[in-house]
């Protein structure tokens, strides 16, 4: 026997939804079994759940002041030869794991 859940959704939010799991071969409805399926798998959410507070959002904007001092660490490093191509990085990535 199958059982019916009906959730009340904003429309933006279906269609983004319904976008996405289209591009990912799916449909949101098995998108939501997969989710039910692994939550019971899990004895809870499949995915970490947590309050975002103000000191440790790293989305909070910086200030000019904070911005310009970060990037002129930024450029010393450079000038002490403290980098790396990004190229070069993911090439001894791939070396060193085999990728």
């Amino acid at each position: 026997m199958a059982s019916t859940i009906q959730v009340r959704i904003d429309d933006e939010l279906k269609a983004k939804s319904d976008s996405l799991f289209r591009e990912l071969g799916t449909d949101t409805t098995s998108a939501i079994r997969m989710f039910l399926t692994q939550a019971v798998a899990y004895h809870g959410f499949p995915f970490e759940i947590r309050k975002h507070t103000m000191e440790y959002d790293p989305f909070l904007p910086m200030s000019e002041e904070e911005l310009t001092a970060k990037l002129e660490v930024s450029r010393n490093h450079v000038k002490q030869g403290k980098c790396k191509d990004a190229d070069k990085v993911i090439q001894d990535m791939r070396a060193k794991y085999g990728l």
